[in-house]
């Protein structure tokens, strides 16, 4: 079992773990115990009662949170011509074709999103194995895909968050820092938790929200009780 610190024992001593706590409860909770030396990013876990093996259940997409992730992202764009200057013009941090595709075939990952045109795609296909695992592929769900540059990449800057459901079914996204206020943290998480429950597929069966958790970097994870979750 890895050695945990001081200051997290003593942070899982300040309240009762198996407890299921009110969103605002939690989020208080999660902020007074980021000690840290750097401003902590605050996340959520929800556990979704889902099937990732059916396509069906599959659950992906993009939102922006009202507050930001309090996180500026560095974005790659993939374009020519007039959509890359259009790229260059809305605060894009790298713009290319050929170019960034051979950079990265060697292993340059410095960016955090990237947007391409749809015409760029054929192309970036072939980036698949590499951008996939990342969690990096361009995709029209989460508007990454789209011959809007300018609006995606002022979204992303802004605070736009991809998420999608891991194999157990479980999404997990940051909603935040430590140093936002509790009432920030909670417009974040509900209008994600919200655009989940929208989400909801038709075939999926029982207790949709099953489980839901916010942390905050080096802190432990403070549960909510999943019934009243929003």
């Amino acid at each position: 079992m890895a050695k945990v610190g001081k200051k997290y024992q003593e942070a899982v001593k300040s309240f009762d773990r198996a407890a299921l706590h009110e969103p605002t409860e939690a989020l208080s909770i999660v902020k007074a115990n980021a000690k840290a030396k750097f401003d902590e990013t605050v996340e959520v876990a929800f556990k979704l009662g889902i099937d990732t093996r059916h396509a069906d259940q599959q659950i992906r997409g993009a939102v922006v949170l009202p507050n930001g992730t309090g996180k500026t992202r560095t974005v790659l764009v993939f374009a020519r011509g007039e959509k890359a200057k259009e790229a260059e013009l809305a605060g894009a941090d790298f713009v290319g074709a050929e170019d960034m595709i051979a950079k990265i075939e060697q292993g340059w990952f410095g960016f955090e999103v990237v947007v391409a045109t749809p015409d760029m795609m054929g192309m970036v296909g072939k980036l698949g194995r590499v951008l996939g695992p990342k969690g990096l592929m361009p995709n029209p769900k989460t508007g990454t895909v789209t011959l809007d540059v300018t609006r995606a990449i002022k979204e992303i800057k802004a605070g736009k968050i991809e998420y999608r459901a891991d194999k157990a079914g479980i999404i997990h996204a940051p909603i935040g820092k430590a140093s936002f206020s509790v009432e920030q943290l909670l417009e974040n998480y509900r209008v994600l938790g919200e655009v989940l429950v929208k989400a909801k597929p038709a075939a999926a069966k029982g207790q949709y929200m099953r489980s839901v958790t916010v942390s905050s970097t080096m802190g432990p994870g403070v549960r909510i009780n999943p019934v009243k979750a929003l």
